[in-house]
């Protein structure tokens, strides 16, 4: 397969077209630098939720549920509060049936190519959002930080690795996630009902399903919640609401794996997503079951981890210090 990297016109917008080591993604830094597209085509597999059919309006009417987007302060906030360490910041409540804020602002700005190339084995864009008081949003939130996205495909799949940079005299607050989009079915003539996802869960995450907000619970994970530990859950044709639990690894192929596989059993074909340190929890969300995707969202900290009072070795809440620089990073690949 031929290794590329250039630009494009991917449904009416610029893109970043990609090819390396059997794989295929477009990449839209105009949109937050999402993954729109990953394919391999060897295999036959759409990895991320995408179709032909729906065009971009529609995708930017909700970038959060197609592809790969990036969310920096994901989920949700109570209330819209931010509290940290040195002050307090009010986020706007976009989310007003259950009156919080909810997925950040990053995934919706216009980021612009830093770098793209490709080398003998893979092929690369770096896209950098400079986020300052040029932004609507920095009025209440008024903490400079840069934000870039490297998207490498190569023989080991697709490597997203996302850097942020406190350019501000504050702390910054650090909640990262992708809201992870996974096509179902994901093998080409595939059905859903043969899906399998398995998810390295340690303790689950008791929420308030009022709001959708976690309590300070946290428990032993029950017989229907190792379904995932052992990889016999059907992620979709049923709903799934914010099953979160935090993290442990799984075994694949004999070798310990810090990450999630989803199979088609009839193939055997896997999508694996591995995860670095810094992703501390899953959660796993599919829009009710029937609309032919799956999310399972590796996030670095706990929904409305800053406003919890528990110790943030328990919410993965990290701060970043004036001129500190955060990376975190995962994979995505086919076997």
């Amino acid at each position: 397969m031929e290794i590329f990297a250039r630009n494009t016109v991917h449904k009416d917008i610029p893109a970043v077209e990609l090819s390396a080591g059997g794989y295929y993604a477009v990449v839209a830094p105009s949109m937050g630098s999402a993954v729109l597209r990953l394919r391999n085509e060897e295999k036959g597999v759409e990895v991320f939720r995408y179709s032909d059919d729906i065009s971009i309006r529609e995708i930017m009417c909700a970038p959060e549920i197609w592809g790969l987007p990036t969310l920096f302060l994901p989920n949700r906030f109570d209330g819209g509060t931010l509290r940290i360490s040195d002050n307090v910041y009010k986020l706007p409540v976009n989310e007003t049936r259950f009156g919080n804020h909810l997925h950040g602002f990053v995934h919706k700005r216009v980021y612009k190519v830093k770098d793209m190339g490709v080398t003998d084995s893979s092929a690369y864009v770096v896209n950098e959002y400079l986020y300052d008081e040029n932004d609507y949003f920095y009025v209440c939130f008024p903490v400079k930080f840069r934000i870039s996205i490297k998207i490498e495909l190569s023989q080991m799949g697709l490597e997203h690795t996302v850097t942020i940079e406190n350019l501000s005299d504050k702390m910054l607050p650090i909640s990262l996630a992708t809201h992870t989009t996974i096509n179902a079915p994901f093998v080409d003539g595939g059905k859903q009902e043969n899906i399998t996802l398995q998810v390295p869960v340690v303790e689950k995450i008791i929420f308030d399903k009022k709001r959708w907000l976690p309590t300070d619970r946290r428990i032993s994970v029950r017989v229907t919640d190792k379904e995932y530990l052992y990889g016999t859950k059907c992620p979709v044709l049923h709903d799934i609401c914010n099953d979160m639990y935090s993290m442990g690894t799984i075994t694949l192929d004999g070798v310990p794996f810090r990450g999630t596989v989803m199979k088609d059993k009839a193939s055997g074909i896997r999508i694996c997503n591995e995860v670095d340190e810094k992703y501390k929890f899953w959660i796993i969300w599919n829009d009710k079951g029937f609309k032919n995707y799956f999310c399972p969202e590796p996030m670095t900290a706990m929904v409305n981890a800053p406003n919890l009072d528990l110790p943030r070795e328990l919410t993965g809440y990290e701060e970043l210090e004036p001129s500190g620089v955060y990376t975190a990073r995962q994979r995505f690949f086919v076997k």
